[in-house]
């Protein structure tokens, strides 16, 4: 499960790395209009990984929850 998540992230940010780079290269804009479409940019994607983190750890605190509760055994 936490291998999965680490792959996640790390697809997330080389993505994210790869993008801003191809946008800095054939970006029409220059200057402010650039730099404020690229934090934009960032905004949305941190908030996205965030949302997607805050997800992950309440599936794993659901889990974690069914896990700790008593098993009974029917004979």
């Amino acid at each position: 499960m936490m291998r999965r998540f680490v792959a996640l992230f790390a697809g997330l940010l080389t993505g994210a790395l790869v993008g801003g780079v191809l946008a800095l290269m054939f970006a029409p804009n220059s200057g402010k209009a650039l730099q404020q479409q690229i934090a934009d940019t960032v905004d949305r994607l941190a908030g996205e990984v965030r949302r997607a983190a805050e997800e992950r750890r309440m599936d794993l605190e659901n889990e974690l929850e069914k896990l700790r509760q008593p098993q009974v055994k029917l004979e």
